[in-house]
């Protein structure tokens, strides 16, 4: 299994096929992914643990355990942990491509995009 540690956690890869990527991504406490986009694939988000935000689009919602969340390809989109417990989700990638090259980053905490961003609280929907 391929394991890969980033600024915000770290993910593994359970399934890699000409077809399908599928990986367990764990996110810190008050940590948050890129706000990105991918060209080549679009991804399905289950939450297995924990409470995350997640921005799709120009909305942002709190997600429990056992929600769905479905990104097309050229969506913007991020997960946040603001919680003191990992956050963990499975992404299944669907497309043409399922590099880890295709991501187009418009904000980043980590300095890898021009403009880092915050999360804006005025959008999160309690559920």
């Amino acid at each position: 299994m391929e394991e890969n540690k980033r600024p915000w956690g770290e993910y593994d890869v359970l399934l890699d096929k000409p077809y399908t990527k599928v990986k367990e991504i764990t996110v810190k406490p008050h940590s948050r992914l890129s706000l990105q986009l991918h060209k080549n694939r679009a991804e399905y988000w289950v939450i297995v643990q924990g409470t995350p935000i997640v921005e799709l689009g120009e909305e942002s919602k709190q997600l429990v355990e056992g929600m769905l969340v479905f990104i097309p390809r050229e969506t913007k989109h991020r997960i946040a942990n603001i919680t003191d417990e990992p956050v963990k989700f499975i992404e299944v990638q669907i497309g043409d491509s399922f590099d880890e090259y295709d991501i187009v980053r418009l904000e980043d905490d980590y300095g890898r995009a021009d403009t880092p961003g915050n999360i804006d609280t005025s959008k999160i929907k309690l559920s």
